[in-house]
């Protein structure tokens, strides 16, 4: 099982504290260090300091990291026009190596949209297949071609596609391409965008009882694209709270504020053997990656933990 770790910023971290985390992530051995794209806190928050622009944030993270992967679970397609988002993307990608990779959806926080003037459209989904379309036309032109589109939201005409990624397309490695990761429980569009475009289809925050439709779905959708199922990497994001004993569980749960059992049941929480238990559950179910959501940015032992105590003790 990979486990990455994943943040949720706009909930009130400034830049220091997430290089802290995805730092720590690196030195751990997590595999990946992925973040929220959002510009307003949720819930009674304050979010203080305030929020952090996303990609500018994995900029930063891309010179001072090595080897972890760095993205995001999910870019808001509302938020960037697809063109330059393209741009943004493959410079980061160079910036980093070649570590990393984009998560796109449509958007869905009204909110945020109206407290920082921006648009929020009808047909968010129709607007995200064509903004997979391009982002994935734009970096597959290859160099001296020229790249147009004319879809219902978005045109382009004679774009020379630059810059190009450093990393080449899982879906057609004679193309230059980032991992595209497509997440969301929809039961016909969600499952149909990542068969088509996705490297990876995540799940976030599923019922347990709910995960083995979604995947059969993500992989009746492959079949019907003509796509072998098994190059799909199926993924959940699920809060992670984990404590040697009931009373530092309790502990971790109260600073964000939920209750042991409400996270024992939803999300992968508990003692480190009974967090073994339930990544040994998910696999089982047929996923290979856990995004582990931290919304305590400053305890950095608890990831020492996990990666010492469950992290070691996975196949």
């Amino acid at each position: 099982m990979d486990l990455r770790i994943f943040v949720e910023p706009q909930q009130g971290a400034t830049y220091d504290d997430q290089l802290a985390i995805a730092q720590a992530s690196e030195d751990l051995g997590f595999s990946g260090f992925f973040r929220s794209d959002h510009v307003l806190a949720m819930g009674d928050g304050d979010g203080l300091p305030g929020p952090t622009d996303s990609w500018l944030t994995l900029a930063g993270l891309a010179l001072q990291t090595r080897r972890i992967r760095l993205g995001t679970l999910v870019s808001s397609a509302t938020f960037r026009l697809p063109g330059m988002l393209a741009i943004q993307v493959a410079q980061v990608d160079a910036m980093s190596g070649g570590r990393v990779e984009l998560g796109l959806g449509a958007g869905w926080f009204d909110a945020e949209h109206s407290a920082y003037g921006i648009p929020f459209p009808d047909h968010r989904l129709d607007r995200l297949d064509e903004q997979l379309e391009v982002v994935s036309g734009l970096w597959g032109t290859p160099v001296a071609e020229r790249y147009s589109f004319d879809g219902t939201y978005y045109q382009l005409a004679d774009s020379p596609g630059l810059p190009k990624p450093v990393q080449r397309s899982p879906l057609d490695p004679s193309r230059a391409g980032v991992p595209l990761i497509v997440g969301g429980m929809g039961p016909r569009r969600t499952p149909a965008l990542a068969a088509r475009y996705a490297a990876e289809l995540n799940l976030p925050f599923p019922e347990l009882t709910l995960i083995p439709a979604a995947l059969d779905r993500a992989r009746q959708a492959c079949r019907d694209v003509g796509r072998d199922p098994a190059t799909l990497t199926l993924s959940v994001a699920l809060v992670a709270c984990v404590g040697r004993d009931d009373a530092e569980l309790a502990r971790r749960a109260e600073a964000i504020g939920r209750e042991p059992a409400e996270l024992r049941e939803h999300g992968v929480a508990g003692t480190p053997t009974q967090v073994v238990e339930r990544l040994g559950q998910l696999r089982e179910l047929g996923l290979t990656r856990v995004y582990l959501q931290v919304l305590d940015l400053h305890d950095l032992d608890h990831l020492v933990l996990i990666a010492d105590e469950v992290a070691r003790q996975l196949p």
